[in-house]
Protein backbone atom coordinates (compact mmCIF):
# COMPACT_ATOMS: atom_id res chain seq x y z
CA UNK A 1 0.00 0.00 0.00
CA UNK A 2 1.47 3.47 -1.34
CA UNK A 3 0.20 6.62 0.25
CA UNK A 4 1.41 9.09 -2.77
CA UNK A 5 1.37 12.31 -1.10
CA UNK A 6 0.33 14.08 -3.68
CA UNK A 7 0.07 17.37 -2.07
CA UNK A 8 3.16 17.49 -1.17
CA UNK A 9 4.19 16.38 -4.10
CA UNK A 10 2.74 19.32 -6.06
CA UNK A 11 4.69 21.47 -3.74
CA UNK A 12 7.56 20.44 -4.67
CA UNK A 13 7.12 20.37 -8.25
CA UNK A 14 5.93 23.93 -8.03
CA UNK A 15 9.32 25.51 -6.39
CA UNK A 16 11.78 23.67 -8.86
CA UNK A 17 14.49 26.10 -9.66
CA UNK A 18 13.95 28.83 -7.58
CA UNK A 19 17.08 29.03 -6.44
CA UNK A 20 16.33 28.60 -2.95
CA UNK A 21 16.79 24.85 -0.74
CA UNK A 22 14.55 23.18 -0.68
CA UNK A 23 13.98 22.44 3.38
CA UNK A 24 11.64 18.71 4.41
CA UNK A 25 10.83 18.95 7.54
CA UNK A 26 8.40 17.03 10.43
CA UNK A 27 7.95 14.40 12.71
CA UNK A 28 10.65 11.29 12.76
CA UNK A 29 8.75 8.71 10.92
CA UNK A 30 6.53 11.02 8.99
CA UNK A 31 8.08 10.33 5.44
CA UNK A 32 10.16 12.72 5.11
CA UNK A 33 12.87 10.70 3.03
CA UNK A 34 9.94 8.72 1.35
CA UNK A 35 8.44 11.60 -0.19
CA UNK A 36 12.39 12.67 -1.77
CA UNK A 37 13.61 9.99 -2.76
CA UNK A 38 10.84 7.51 -4.07
CA UNK A 39 8.16 9.68 -4.74
CA UNK A 40 9.54 12.99 -5.42
CA UNK A 41 11.96 10.86 -7.72
CA UNK A 42 9.34 9.16 -9.37
CA UNK A 43 8.02 12.05 -10.29
CA UNK A 44 10.90 13.93 -11.92
CA UNK A 45 11.48 10.43 -13.96
CA UNK A 46 8.19 10.67 -15.29
CA UNK A 47 8.32 14.09 -16.76
CA UNK A 48 11.84 12.88 -18.71
CA UNK A 49 14.70 14.17 -15.86
CA UNK A 50 17.38 11.19 -16.43
CA UNK A 51 18.44 9.62 -13.80
CA UNK A 52 21.78 10.30 -14.24
CA UNK A 53 20.81 14.20 -13.58
CA UNK A 54 19.40 13.00 -9.86
CA UNK A 55 22.24 13.12 -7.35
CA UNK A 56 20.97 11.42 -4.15
CA UNK A 57 22.96 11.43 -1.22
CA UNK A 58 21.80 9.36 1.95
CA UNK A 59 24.21 10.37 4.66
CA UNK A 60 23.52 7.47 7.10
CA UNK A 61 24.39 5.11 4.45
CA UNK A 62 27.86 2.67 4.75
CA UNK A 63 28.11 3.85 0.93
CA UNK A 64 27.89 7.31 1.20
CA UNK A 65 29.83 7.98 4.90
CA UNK A 66 32.91 9.65 2.91
CA UNK A 67 30.75 12.54 2.18
CA UNK A 68 30.05 13.56 5.06
CA UNK A 69 33.39 15.93 4.99
CA UNK A 70 32.29 19.40 3.78
CA UNK A 71 34.54 19.65 0.89
CA UNK A 72 34.34 16.01 -0.18
CA UNK A 73 30.65 16.37 -0.71
CA UNK A 74 30.99 19.50 -2.42
CA UNK A 75 33.50 18.47 -4.63
CA UNK A 76 31.69 15.21 -5.44
CA UNK A 77 28.42 17.15 -6.42
CA UNK A 78 30.55 20.04 -8.66
CA UNK A 79 32.07 17.11 -10.73
CA UNK A 80 29.22 15.51 -11.49
CA UNK A 81 27.77 18.75 -12.62
CA UNK A 82 30.29 20.03 -14.86
CA UNK A 83 29.35 17.55 -17.26
CA UNK A 84 26.55 19.39 -18.83
CA UNK A 85 24.63 22.98 -17.89
CA UNK A 86 21.34 20.72 -17.67
CA UNK A 87 19.78 21.03 -14.25
CA UNK A 88 20.55 18.72 -11.32
CA UNK A 89 18.61 17.81 -8.70
CA UNK A 90 20.68 17.09 -5.95
CA UNK A 91 18.46 14.78 -2.49
CA UNK A 92 20.67 14.72 0.52
CA UNK A 93 19.19 12.33 3.37
CA UNK A 94 20.59 13.11 7.26
CA UNK A 95 22.15 16.05 5.91
CA UNK A 96 22.66 16.79 9.76
CA UNK A 97 25.63 14.15 9.25
CA UNK A 98 27.31 16.41 7.36
CA UNK A 99 30.13 19.02 8.40
CA UNK A 100 29.11 23.26 7.73
CA UNK A 101 26.17 21.89 6.19
CA UNK A 102 24.63 25.36 6.41
CA UNK A 103 27.87 26.43 4.40
CA UNK A 104 27.61 23.97 1.82
CA UNK A 105 24.09 24.08 1.01
CA UNK A 106 24.69 27.75 0.74
CA UNK A 107 27.36 27.17 -1.50
CA UNK A 108 25.54 25.44 -4.13
CA UNK A 109 23.20 28.17 -4.60
CA UNK A 110 26.16 29.60 -6.40
CA UNK A 111 25.81 26.65 -8.86
CA UNK A 112 23.12 27.86 -12.05
CA UNK A 113 22.55 24.37 -12.44
CA UNK A 114 21.75 22.72 -9.31
CA UNK A 115 18.32 22.50 -7.99
CA UNK A 116 18.94 21.46 -3.70
CA UNK A 117 16.22 19.55 -1.38
CA UNK A 118 17.38 18.09 1.68
CA UNK A 119 15.93 16.37 4.88
CA UNK A 120 16.83 14.81 8.62
CA UNK A 121 15.61 13.15 11.21
CA UNK A 122 18.06 14.65 14.50
CA UNK A 123 16.57 16.72 17.07
CA UNK A 124 18.56 20.02 15.15
CA UNK A 125 17.03 19.33 12.13
CA UNK A 126 13.63 18.68 13.03
CA UNK A 127 13.47 22.15 15.36
CA UNK A 128 11.85 24.86 13.17
CA UNK A 129 14.46 27.45 13.84
CA UNK A 130 16.81 25.30 11.42
CA UNK A 131 15.03 27.80 8.54
CA UNK A 132 16.24 30.82 10.18
CA UNK A 133 20.04 29.49 9.84
CA UNK A 134 19.26 30.10 5.87
CA UNK A 135 18.40 33.42 6.13
CA UNK A 136 16.23 33.70 2.96
CA UNK A 137 17.99 31.23 1.04
CA UNK A 138 15.81 27.96 2.08
CA UNK A 139 12.23 27.40 2.08
CA UNK A 140 10.39 25.14 4.52
CA UNK A 141 7.84 22.06 3.32
CA UNK A 142 6.30 21.10 6.16
CA UNK A 143 5.26 17.19 5.79
CA UNK A 144 2.49 16.25 8.83
CA UNK A 145 0.99 13.09 9.15
CA UNK A 146 -0.88 11.14 6.74
CA UNK A 147 -4.69 13.17 6.66
CA UNK A 148 -8.17 11.60 6.81
CA UNK A 149 -7.99 11.88 3.15
CA UNK A 150 -5.08 10.56 2.42
CA UNK A 151 -5.84 7.51 4.18
CA UNK A 152 -9.56 6.91 2.90
CA UNK A 153 -8.12 7.79 -0.46
CA UNK A 154 -5.77 4.52 -0.42
CA UNK A 155 -7.36 2.19 1.94
CA UNK A 156 -11.49 2.82 0.74
CA UNK A 157 -12.06 1.88 4.64
CA UNK A 158 -15.54 2.86 5.40
CA UNK A 159 -15.26 6.37 6.65
CA UNK A 160 -16.80 5.72 10.28
CA UNK A 161 -14.52 2.72 11.36
CA UNK A 162 -12.07 4.90 9.79
CA UNK A 163 -12.35 7.78 12.04
CA UNK A 164 -12.66 5.43 15.26
CA UNK A 165 -9.07 4.27 14.17
CA UNK A 166 -7.51 8.11 13.42
CA UNK A 167 -9.10 9.29 16.23
CA UNK A 168 -7.37 6.63 18.08
CA UNK A 169 -4.08 6.08 16.97
CA UNK A 170 -3.66 8.87 14.09
CA UNK A 171 -1.40 8.93 10.90
CA UNK A 172 1.80 8.61 11.12
CA UNK A 173 2.51 6.21 7.90
CA UNK A 174 3.85 3.22 9.73
CA UNK A 175 0.73 2.92 12.21
CA UNK A 176 -1.62 3.40 9.81
CA UNK A 177 -0.35 0.48 7.75
CA UNK A 178 -0.20 -1.64 10.98
CA UNK A 179 -3.19 -3.99 11.35
CA UNK A 180 -3.16 -5.29 14.89
CA UNK A 181 -4.03 -2.30 17.15
CA UNK A 182 -1.90 -3.45 20.07
CA UNK A 183 0.75 -3.78 17.64
CA UNK A 184 -0.33 0.11 16.61
CA UNK A 185 -0.19 1.00 20.36
CA UNK A 186 2.97 -0.50 21.12
CA UNK A 187 4.73 1.16 18.10
CA UNK A 188 3.37 4.63 19.22
CA UNK A 189 4.36 4.25 22.66
CA UNK A 190 8.06 2.87 21.56
CA UNK A 191 8.24 5.63 19.14
CA UNK A 192 7.09 8.47 22.03
CA UNK A 193 9.53 7.51 24.57
CA UNK A 194 12.87 5.92 22.78
CA UNK A 195 12.39 8.68 19.75
CA UNK A 196 10.63 11.87 20.34
CA UNK A 197 11.10 12.52 23.99
CA UNK A 198 14.96 11.08 23.42
CA UNK A 199 15.76 13.53 21.10
CA UNK A 200 13.93 16.50 23.00
CA UNK A 201 16.20 15.60 26.11
CA UNK A 202 19.10 14.67 24.63
CA UNK A 203 19.58 18.29 22.20
CA UNK A 204 18.34 20.30 24.93
CA UNK A 205 20.48 18.33 27.69
CA UNK A 206 17.64 18.37 30.36
CA UNK A 207 18.64 16.72 33.26
CA UNK A 208 15.00 16.41 34.81
CA UNK A 209 12.95 14.64 32.60
CA UNK A 210 10.57 13.10 34.51
CA UNK A 211 9.32 16.50 34.83
CA UNK A 212 9.35 17.06 31.02
CA UNK A 213 7.62 13.80 30.24
CA UNK A 214 4.93 14.97 32.94
CA UNK A 215 4.26 18.00 31.56
CA UNK A 216 3.63 16.79 28.05
CA UNK A 217 1.35 14.39 29.98
CA UNK A 218 -0.43 17.62 31.35
CA UNK A 219 -0.69 19.07 27.84
CA UNK A 220 -2.18 15.86 25.94
CA UNK A 221 -4.94 15.29 29.30
CA UNK A 222 -5.96 19.18 28.46
CA UNK A 223 -6.01 19.42 24.67
CA UNK A 224 -8.41 22.37 23.15
CA UNK A 225 -8.66 23.40 27.15
CA UNK A 226 -7.45 27.30 27.77
CA UNK A 227 -3.76 26.82 29.69
CA UNK A 228 -0.42 28.95 30.59
CA UNK A 229 2.68 28.34 32.33
CA UNK A 230 1.54 29.61 35.87
CA UNK A 231 -1.37 27.76 36.12
CA UNK A 232 0.89 24.26 35.04
CA UNK A 233 3.50 25.02 37.29
CA UNK A 234 0.30 25.45 39.99
CA UNK A 235 -0.66 21.97 39.10
CA UNK A 236 2.92 21.04 40.00
CA UNK A 237 2.77 22.13 43.23
CA UNK A 238 -0.61 21.02 44.26
CA UNK A 239 -0.60 17.65 42.70
CA UNK A 240 3.07 16.35 41.93
CA UNK A 241 4.59 18.33 45.30
CA UNK A 242 7.59 19.89 42.24
CA UNK A 243 8.78 23.05 42.52
CA UNK A 244 8.96 23.19 39.18
CA UNK A 245 9.20 27.02 37.49
CA UNK A 246 6.94 28.78 34.93
CA UNK A 247 9.72 29.83 33.13
CA UNK A 248 11.11 26.24 32.90
CA UNK A 249 7.63 25.18 31.80
CA UNK A 250 7.54 27.93 29.08
CA UNK A 251 10.79 26.46 28.35
CA UNK A 252 9.59 22.94 27.98
CA UNK A 253 6.69 24.49 25.99
CA UNK A 254 8.81 25.59 23.10
CA UNK A 255 11.02 22.66 23.10
CA UNK A 256 7.57 20.77 22.18
CA UNK A 257 6.62 23.18 19.29
CA UNK A 258 9.60 23.87 18.24
CA UNK A 259 10.41 19.68 17.52
CA UNK A 260 6.38 19.65 15.97
CA UNK A 261 5.29 17.78 18.70
CA UNK A 262 2.42 20.18 19.61
CA UNK A 263 1.36 23.49 18.23
CA UNK A 264 0.28 26.18 20.15
CA UNK A 265 -3.23 28.75 19.25
CA UNK A 266 -3.68 32.01 20.86
CA UNK A 267 -7.28 33.86 21.64
CA UNK A 268 -8.16 35.90 19.24
CA UNK A 269 -10.50 38.86 20.46
CA UNK A 270 -12.82 39.06 17.45
CA UNK A 271 -14.68 42.48 17.45
CA UNK A 272 -11.27 44.23 19.43
CA UNK A 273 -9.58 42.79 16.18
CA UNK A 274 -6.24 42.25 18.55
CA UNK A 275 -4.46 39.13 19.91
CA UNK A 276 -4.94 37.71 23.48
CA UNK A 277 -1.87 36.96 25.31
CA UNK A 278 -1.95 33.99 27.72
CA UNK A 279 -3.59 31.31 27.98
CA UNK A 280 -3.21 29.45 25.30
CA UNK A 281 -5.07 26.19 23.51
CA UNK A 282 -2.24 23.14 22.65
CA UNK A 283 -2.97 20.55 19.95
CA UNK A 284 -0.90 17.65 19.11
CA UNK A 285 0.37 16.89 15.89
CA UNK A 286 -0.58 13.80 15.72
CA UNK A 287 -3.46 11.82 18.39
CA UNK A 288 -2.08 8.39 17.60
CA UNK A 289 1.20 10.01 20.02
CA UNK A 290 -1.34 12.18 22.13
CA UNK A 291 -2.94 8.72 23.29
CA UNK A 292 -0.14 6.67 23.37
CA UNK A 293 1.67 9.11 25.99
CA UNK A 294 -1.93 8.89 28.35
CA UNK A 295 -2.47 5.16 28.08
CA UNK A 296 -5.25 5.50 25.56
CA UNK A 297 -7.05 7.14 28.32
CA UNK A 298 -9.21 9.99 28.19
CA UNK A 299 -9.81 9.59 24.56
CA UNK A 300 -12.79 11.96 24.74
CA UNK A 301 -14.04 12.37 21.28
CA UNK A 302 -15.14 16.42 21.28
CA UNK A 303 -11.86 16.83 22.13
CA UNK A 304 -9.74 14.87 19.67
CA UNK A 305 -12.60 16.00 17.15
CA UNK A 306 -11.35 19.64 17.89
CA UNK A 307 -7.67 18.42 17.80
CA UNK A 308 -8.46 16.55 14.37
CA UNK A 309 -9.83 19.71 12.61
CA UNK A 310 -7.06 22.15 13.93
CA UNK A 311 -4.66 19.63 12.13
CA UNK A 312 -6.20 19.71 9.17
CA UNK A 313 -6.72 23.23 8.54
CA UNK A 314 -3.07 24.34 9.44
CA UNK A 315 -2.49 21.67 7.14
CA UNK A 316 -4.69 23.39 4.61
CA UNK A 317 -2.10 26.96 4.98
CA UNK A 318 -4.56 28.43 7.42
CA UNK A 319 -3.66 30.50 10.08
CA UNK A 320 -5.54 29.26 13.05
CA UNK A 321 -6.91 31.14 16.37
CA UNK A 322 -9.58 30.51 18.90
CA UNK A 323 -11.87 33.39 18.94
CA UNK A 324 -13.00 35.42 21.61
CA UNK A 325 -15.73 37.55 21.95
CA UNK A 326 -16.86 39.94 24.64
CA UNK A 327 -20.29 40.55 25.16
CA UNK A 328 -22.57 43.43 26.93
CA UNK A 329 -25.65 42.36 27.25
CA UNK A 330 -29.19 41.60 29.83
CA UNK A 331 -28.94 39.09 32.27
CA UNK A 332 -32.42 37.01 33.56
CA UNK A 333 -32.50 40.00 35.78
CA UNK A 334 -32.20 42.86 33.87
CA UNK A 335 -29.08 43.32 34.33
CA UNK A 336 -26.07 44.24 32.16
CA UNK A 337 -23.36 41.61 32.45
CA UNK A 338 -20.36 41.23 30.33
CA UNK A 339 -20.10 37.76 28.97
CA UNK A 340 -17.30 36.05 26.75
CA UNK A 341 -18.17 33.53 24.18
CA UNK A 342 -15.53 31.04 21.94
CA UNK A 343 -15.29 30.63 18.22
CA UNK A 344 -13.57 27.38 18.38
CA UNK A 345 -11.42 28.43 15.48
CA UNK A 346 -11.00 31.49 13.80
CA UNK A 347 -9.09 30.84 10.40
CA UNK A 348 -7.34 33.50 7.93
CA UNK A 349 -5.40 32.39 4.81
CA UNK A 350 -4.72 35.41 2.75
CA UNK A 351 -7.83 37.48 3.02
CA UNK A 352 -10.15 34.73 2.83
CA UNK A 353 -11.82 33.88 6.69
CA UNK A 354 -13.70 31.24 7.97
CA UNK A 355 -15.32 30.73 11.38
CA UNK A 356 -15.48 27.26 12.18
CA UNK A 357 -17.57 25.30 15.52
CA UNK A 358 -16.75 21.91 16.25
CA UNK A 359 -19.69 20.59 17.44
CA UNK A 360 -19.81 16.72 18.04
CA UNK A 361 -23.19 16.23 18.38
CA UNK A 362 -25.95 18.69 17.50
CA UNK A 363 -28.80 16.42 19.75
CA UNK A 364 -31.12 18.89 19.98
CA UNK A 365 -32.04 22.60 19.09
CA UNK A 366 -30.95 23.95 22.41
CA UNK A 367 -27.53 22.44 21.20
CA UNK A 368 -27.78 24.11 17.82
CA UNK A 369 -28.55 27.74 18.95
CA UNK A 370 -25.80 27.38 21.06
CA UNK A 371 -23.25 26.44 18.60
CA UNK A 372 -24.97 29.45 16.48
CA UNK A 373 -24.89 32.33 19.05
CA UNK A 374 -20.72 32.72 19.06
CA UNK A 375 -20.67 32.53 15.23
CA UNK A 376 -23.49 35.30 14.37
CA UNK A 377 -21.91 37.75 17.74
CA UNK A 378 -19.18 38.49 15.17
CA UNK A 379 -21.26 40.55 13.48
CA UNK A 380 -19.37 40.60 10.26
CA UNK A 381 -20.60 38.60 7.03
CA UNK A 382 -17.42 35.76 6.71
CA UNK A 383 -18.48 32.46 6.29
CA UNK A 384 -19.62 30.33 9.27
CA UNK A 385 -19.82 26.85 9.76
CA UNK A 386 -20.57 24.29 12.15
CA UNK A 387 -19.08 20.85 11.84
CA UNK A 388 -20.62 17.67 13.69
CA UNK A 389 -19.89 14.37 13.92
CA UNK A 390 -24.00 13.46 13.08
CA UNK A 391 -24.44 11.39 9.78
CA UNK A 392 -26.71 15.01 8.26
CA UNK A 393 -26.12 16.19 5.12
CA UNK A 394 -24.43 20.04 4.17
CA UNK A 395 -27.08 22.74 4.31
CA UNK A 396 -27.45 26.07 5.48
CA UNK A 397 -29.49 27.87 7.88
CA UNK A 398 -31.58 30.66 7.70
CA UNK A 399 -28.53 33.23 8.78
CA UNK A 400 -26.37 31.40 6.39
CA UNK A 401 -24.75 29.34 8.64
CA UNK A 402 -23.13 25.89 6.97
CA UNK A 403 -23.70 23.08 9.16
CA UNK A 404 -22.01 20.06 7.83
CA UNK A 405 -20.74 16.38 9.14
CA UNK A 406 -17.09 15.99 9.68
CA UNK A 407 -16.53 13.39 7.58
CA UNK A 408 -17.51 15.23 4.11
CA UNK A 409 -15.29 18.26 5.35
CA UNK A 410 -12.47 16.40 5.47
CA UNK A 411 -12.63 14.81 2.56
CA UNK A 412 -13.61 17.92 0.15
Amino acid sequence: MIFYREKYIQQLISLRHNGLVKIVTGLRRVGKSYLLFTLFKQRLLQEGVHQNHIIEIQLDSFADRRLRKAETLYTFVQEKVQADSGMYYVIIDEVQMLEDFVDVLNGFLHIGNVDVYVTGSNAHFLSSDVVTEFRGRGIQIHLHPLSFKEIQETTKVDVFHLWRDYMYYGGLPMVVLEADPVRKAQMLSDLLHETYLNDIINRNRIKNDSDLEELLIMLASNIGALTNPTKLANTFKSEKKSQISHNTIKQYIDYFKDSFLISRATRYDIKGRKYIDSPYKYYFADLGLRNALIGFRQVEPTHCMENILYNYLTEQGYLVDVGNIFYIGKNETGKLQRSTFEVDFVCNRGSERIYIQSAYRLPDEDKLQQEQRSLMLTGDSFRKMILTTDNIPCHSLENGIVVMNVYDYLLS
